[in-house]
Order: structure tokens, then sequence, then C-alpha cells
């Protein structure tokens, strides 16, 4: 059967919404195109497929081949978020059933992967594929206030970007109880949001690493620019080389750069920096923990096209390597992943109204599909649950204070 035919039938057992396709990559002779539709009520989205390609990608490499077909400007939709919802529900059913076979073949697929771990060159390598992108890209689709690449935090209704960031700094703040005698390490720096807004608002001493090259150049110009040079450390060292003791850490966002073979090194790396009576505030993208034992092995589209390398933890992951590996205890966690849906979404508004300057500075188009389908991609999969995000609080054994972690007014089930 031809694969556009077995996609076809496939799509008539599509549930929870409509997707109309005109398939010009089989257009009759007039050009008219054959036109049909799976599923039924709504949402309903449309989908031009251009080329027959796309059907035998789709079918033979996932995920992967929608990211590669949609670059080469094989397919286009109306809404690509609703297209990813509507194949994320749809897929559920397989998904499932290889997440059962993950875990029985666990024991055995981590020995044999445990075999070869991935280095501190390597880790540096692929953070650098990804932040040393031109910086133009980041600065049209980050706001340009904080430029930080992470969760925003949207309290009440009428946030901007800016804003929501800002609220997610001064939640990591309140949950560290940052204060002017602290001395805050930062492990990420991306382009210095964080660091500059610990100390200016909370007085504290920061130091701060990332091995993107990138992100360090514009970083300590920010920080100079903002007179804060004289409080705030930029370095780039990878986290196993850092060295001292600090009174607090955070890490946001950091952790999915972390192969699942070196969490044990990750989190007693920063168990070692904290003083006896130290807290750690981890901000982590999550995968399901029924997932996590298939999806650590498995390349998708993000980590075959957009992380290199990259590793999305679960929470039970995380729990388990920081009980194993380290003195630390976690005491508080709170997930906000529909936050990171709206994040998101705004990010790629951003993104798609910038589409000129971008071409305008030699990036291919080639790379904006492929980063357009990135970003609406992980929309859908945080609006889905797929994926999810988590503000995590860890303390060292002499802490002692309860943890100031409530929910802010506003939160996950408003959004």
């Amino acid at each position: 059967m031809a694969p556009a035919a077995l996609v076809r039938r496939l799509g008539r057992r599509l549930r929870g919404g409509t997707i109309v396709v005109e398939d010009r990559g089989r257009a009759s002779a007039d050009g008219a195109g054959r036109r049909w539709w799976a599923g039924d009520g709504e949402p309903v989205v449309h989908v031009v497929v251009h080329d027959d390609r796309a059907w035998s990608k789709l079918l033979a490499k996932g995920s992967v081949g929608l990211g590669e077909s949609y670059a080469d400007g094989w397919w286009d939709a109306d809404d690509l978020t609703e297209v990813v919802r509507l194949l994320l529900v749809n897929t559920s059913g397989i998904r499932g059933a290889l997440d059962a076979l993950g875990r029985v073949a666990e024991p055995v697929a981590d020995e044999l992967w445990r075999l070869k771990r991935p280095t501190a060159a390597d880790d540096r390598r692929n953070v650098q594929a990804h932040y040393d992108l031109p910086g133009v890209l980041f600065e049209t689709m980050l706001d340009g206030e904080t430029m930080a690449y992470s969760c925003a935090l949207f309290e009440r209704p009428g946030l901007s970007l800016a804003e929501g960031q800002r609220a997610k700094f001064d939640r990591i703040c309140t949950m560290l109880r940052l204060s002017p005698g602290d001395h805050l390490v930062e492990i990420g720096t991306g382009w210095g949001g964080l660091a500059i807004h610990a100390a200016q608002r909370y007085g504290c001493r920061v130091t701060t690493t990332t091995t993107s090259d990138s992100q360090r150049e514009i970083a300590a110009k920010r920080i100079a620019e903002a007179g804060l040079a004289d409080r705030i450390t930029v370095l780039g060292r990878d986290y196993r080389d850092l060295e001292g003791r600090f009174d607090k850490l955070a890490s946001v966002e950091m952790i999915e750069a972390v192969d699942w073979r070196v969490h044990d090194t990750f989190f007693r790396s920063c168990a070692r920096l904290l003083r006896p009576d130290g807290l750690m505030a981890l901000q982590a993208i999550t995968m399901n923990d029924r997932s996590y034992s298939r999806a650590k092995l498995h390349d998708d589209f993000i980590r075959r096209m957009i992380f290199l390398g990259g590793c999305i933890p679960s929470v039970e992951a995380i729990a388990r390597s920081v009980a194993g590996a380290t003195d630390l205890t976690i005491i508080g966690l709170e997930d906000i992943g529909l936050h990171y849906a709206e994040t998101l979404r705004r990010w790629d508004l951003a993104f798609r109204s910038a589409q000129a300057r971008l071409e305008a500075a030699g990036l291919e188009r080639r790379f904006l599909r492929m980063w357009d389908l990135y970003l609406c991609y992980c929309e859908a999969a945080f609006l889905e649950r797929h994926i999810s995000d988590v503000q995590i609080l860890l303390a060292k054994p002499a802490w002692r204070e309860a943890p100031p972690f409530e929910l802010p007014a506003g939160g996950d089930d408003e959004l």
C-alpha cells in the first residue's frame, strides 16, 4: 500500500478533532489536487501536502520525519500547534505500549548505554550547537528586557512576557530566601537575566557559568551595562569544574542538556558546591515517569534537530538521583507546565513577526521552518501534558526553615 493511502486509512481512526488534507503531491492533471479529511469535530485544522515524500518520511521516522519534511517545505498547516496536539492525542496508545516495553528492557538497555558516557567536551559541543546560533534569533524571539529562555510565570492576566519572566525570577529568589549576605552560584547563565535580577533586587553576590561562548559574552556585556560587574562573576566552566562553597544554588532549565547517564554527577556537583545549610532551586522540563525509560534512549524531532544530546528527565529520575548521589532533600515541588505553553506561544508570535529580519540576517528558510515547528511542537506538548515544567527546592542537611512555597495567584488552572 502506498504511504499516502496508508496514512489516509490510519486517519479514519483520528479522534479529538479534524484534519482536512489537500494532497497536492498527488494532484490530478488539472492541478486541483485531492482533498480528504480525518476525524470529526473541533478543532479543524488544514494541512497542505506539497510533496508525496512527506508521507513516507512520517511513517518511517515518526516525529523526526515530521520535522524533516516540514523543514524541507513538503507540507504546511494553518495551525501547527493543533496539528501536533492531534498527533500526540492519537499516538498515545502506541507510545504507551512502547513505554511498557521500555520499562521491561530498561535494566539491560541501561547497562549497554552506560558503556559510553558523554564527556564534558560532548556537553560543551551540544550546548554551543544550540545557544551559539546567531544572536538575532534570540533577540527577536525573547523579550528584550530579561532575555530569559525558559518558562515564564504568568501570575495574573495581562502580564507581558518580560513581567512573566521577572515573576519567575522572583519566585526562584523567594524560594531560595536570597538576601544581601548570600553568595549565589548559578549553573546555566543564559543571557544573564536571573543573575542580574538576583543582584539588583536581592543584593546578593552571584557567580554564574555557561559553556556557551556567545551567552557568556552577551551576559557579561549586559551585566556591565547594569553596573553589576562588581557583584556578578561570569565563568565559562563546565559545572563539573566549579570550585568553592556557596550559600544558594540555582539552575534554570539547564539539566535538559545533561545526559541521563551523568545525572548523578550533576547533582553530586551541585551538593558539593553548597554549604551545609544551603538551598538549591532547580527549574526543569520533565517527561512523565511512565515514558522516561523509553524517551531517554529515543531520538525524537527535538533531540535530533534542535537540542543535540538533550535529555528531558522525569521527576522520579531526579528524585532517584538526588537520593542516591547526594545529601540533598527535596522539600518543595510545583508544576508550572501550562505557563510554558503560553511562553512558547508568545515566543512564536515574535519569531514569526521577525521572519524578514531573520532572513536578512542570513538564516536559511529551512532553518526558520524547523525553528517554527520546534516552538509549536513544544507548545502542543505542554498543552497536552506530554511534558511539563517543575520548580524544585532542595536543601542540605543543616537547613531548618520551612520553604516559602505556594503557587502564585493565577496558577496553571487559570491559563
